[in-house]
């Protein structure tokens, strides 16, 4: 069994939830790995927070990011164990993160160690 890491892209320039609603995605969102921990496949999983987040360029320039010319934005990621790529691409279809418009999960394997990708 592999394990792959599930990325939620949040689209920028989006109007900010009312604290209600954020907390009605965040208990969906616990519902929803909850049920993926059910099945013994979430190994991990974190949120992303803005605040203090910095972005560092190849010339080493630091900026308060992730905001300006970017589009979308990493909101968090959970790594589940999977059979195949489309075992985790069924669960990434359950994220409440896709009820955004213009949101995505990116579902990527990790790699194990040993060489392969």
């Amino acid at each position: 069994m592999d394990e792959f890491a599930l990325i939620m892209r949040h689209q920028d320039g989006k109007a900010l939830a009312s604290p209600e609603q954020m907390q009605i995605w965040m208990q969906q969102t616990m519902d929803w790995i909850g049920g993926i921990a059910a099945q013994n496949k979430f190994v991990s999983g974190t949120g992303l927070p803005f605040e203090d987040a910095r972005v560092v360029s190849s010339s080493h320039v630091v900026t308060n990011g992730p905001f300006g010319e970017i589009k979308e934005t990493i909101g968090g990621l959970i790594i589940v164990k999977a059979e195949s790529v489309e075992e985790a691409v069924e669960f990434a279809k359950g994220c409440p993160v896709l009820m955004g418009e213009g949101n995505t999960v990116e579902v990527r394997k990790i790699a194990k160690g040993d060489g392969e990708h």
